[in-house]
């Protein structure tokens, strides 16, 4: 997909701001409502829109912790990673899983009420899923960033 100056700004606008009005958006990019529409449709059925979300306050929702987890596997055959990948699919209070090149198979970000959930959540879901070889986690202190989405750079 070839992205030009306004498609570039449209993609960067609606990243910070999802729910901005098509007008707004069409203002700020310097077009009249119906193209930026036709725009923002090409960049959703082009893949470079996936979709709109609201993001919450995981405090505000009862969940105080964030947890890394580093997961490595006895066995990194292609069926195995699947499996795993799968297995963490079913497990709402893991908001992330990326495989990683190297010592580690994967790295989990994970939320959770309080410790002792976690701790349950650990014991029972993740250090006992079929291939688990070891699982190290880190307790989050504090964020100091965590911007959603990607750069988009400038044409």
């Amino acid at each position: 997909m070839s992205l030009d100056r306004i498609d570039r700004q449209i993609l960067s606008l609606l990243q910070e701001d999802g729910r901005m009005t098509n007008v707004e958006l069409a203002e700020r990019v310097g077009l009249t409502a119906p193209p930026c529409l036709r725009r923002v449709r090409a960049l959703e059925e082009g893949g470079a829109i996936r979709g709109y979300h609201a993001a919450l306050d995981p405090l505000s929702l009862g969940y105080g912790i964030t947890v890394f987890a580093l997961v490595s596997l006895k066995s990194q055959a292609e069926s195995d990673l699947a499996a795993f990948e799968r297995h963490i699919a079913d497990i709402p209070e893991v908001r992330e899983c990326h495989m990683l090149n190297g010592e580690i198979d994967f790295i989990l970000k994970i939320v959770a009420t309080d410790l002792k959930s976690f701790q349950e959540m650990l014991t029972t879901q993740l250090t006992t899923a079929d291939n688990v070889a070891s699982v190290k986690t880190s307790l989050t202190i504090r964020t100091s960033k965590a911007l959603p989405g990607i750069p988009v750079p400038e044409a």
